[in-house]
């Protein structure tokens, strides 16, 4: 059984439905070996994943670096993202944690967002990476839930400093594909979507089993424009990929509020009543919105491809879905797989 392709918002490309998150690749919460980082990418595309995301940031080009040499001549699609910079950093000798990531890569990652800047980063991805040409380009953790009382400054440099400038320039150039922005919170989305044509938004976390605002202003939003949406982190950060029976369940990078643990225990309930694994349910749902292309969970190992394959694949009953609107667990409005 392949995976599906869809189109990539207007550009020429398409992207497997299912993708690859290349974020543990950068050593995310635990080290990962060079062997076992390319034995991950090497069954995805043996499963057929044809679609992989990394950025400068996981890792501090750790996980460009592997995710490149696994894909050079594959003929997988790649995003990777702008807006910070990596500096060297001499005083960096070991894997302690910085960022949540255990790499000893030499380099501290600066924010910048300012035409210049994005064509630095664009040129030391295509370095790292080991490419010529990248298919789509993100900019990175641009919002207020990122930056705070410093949002004006960096969004005033993705603007009137000329970063998405650099961008369209890039794109009518033909140096990539595509660009569009990866993000966590949904404002900024329409914010950036007022000021350029996007071909894509890579959204984490915020259209998932268990959350659905997007569906209110974004979803539509992007339909009108013909912007596709990514879904990244589907199980929210791990909750609706581990439950809520065994160790703390983590949402949004954090352990899980008791209010966020009650409903996904409702939910719970439900695929219990109809044996359906959670996961797999949260890996589909997004899917079935006309707007979403494809959905990039994390994976950093072998097995837990095989794994992912299996959820993407698992047969959901129809009534599953009514139940969760029946009892208030998803919004009328959503669509759902099938």
């Amino acid at each position: 059984m392949t995976i599906a392709t869809r189109p990539f918002g207007r550009t020429d490309l398409t992207v497997t439905e299912l993708g690859f998150g290349a974020a543990g690749l950068g050593n995310l919460y635990a080290p990962v070996a060079d062997d076992a980082a390319r034995a991950t990418i090497d069954a995805a595309l043996a499963a057929g994943i044809g679609y992989v995301d990394t950025a400068p940031f996981y890792g501090f080009g750790l996980s460009e670096r592997r995710v490149g040499d696994a894909i050079r001549h594959s003929g997988a699609l790649v995003s990777t993202k702008v807006g910070r910079l990596l500096a060297p950093d001499p005083a960096i000798v070991d894997d302690r944690d910085r960022d949540g990531f255990r790499s000893a890569m030499p380099f501290a990652p600066v924010f910048a967002y300012d035409h210049a800047s994005i064509m630095r980063s664009w040129e030391a991805s295509l370095q790292r990476l080991g490419v010529a040409r990248i298919d789509i380009l993100y900019v990175h953790d641009i919002g207020r839930l990122t930056h705070g009382d410093d949002h004006d400054r960096t969004f005033g440099q993705l603007v009137a400093g000329g970063g998405l400038r650099a961008l369209e320039e890039l794109r009518d150039g033909g140096a990539i594909g595509g660009f569009g922005i990866g993000v966590n919170e949904i404002d900024i989305c329409l914010d950036v979507m007022a000021e350029a044509r996007l071909d894509a938004i890579l959204l984490a976390g915020r259209y998932t089993l268990l959350e659905q605002l997007a569906l209110d202003r974004l979803m539509p939003a992007c339909a009108a424009a013909g912007t596709s949406v990514v879904v990244g982190g589907p199980y929210n950060s791990g909750i609706l990929a581990t439950g809520t029976r065994g160790a703390v369940p983590y949402y949004d990078y954090a352990p899980a509020p008791d209010a966020v643990i009650a409903r996904v225990a409702a939910i719970e309930a439900v695929a219990d009543r109809f044996a359906v694994p959670l996961a797999a349910a949260a890996l589909q749902f997004p899917l079935a919105h006309p707007v979403v292309v494809s959905v990039i969970p994390g994976v950093a190992d072998p097995a837990r491809v095989a794994d992912t394959i299996g959820l993407y694949r698992t047969a959901i009953p129809h009534d599953f879905w009514a139940a969760l609107k029946a009892e208030g667990l998803l919004r009328d409005d959503a669509p759902v797989p099938g």
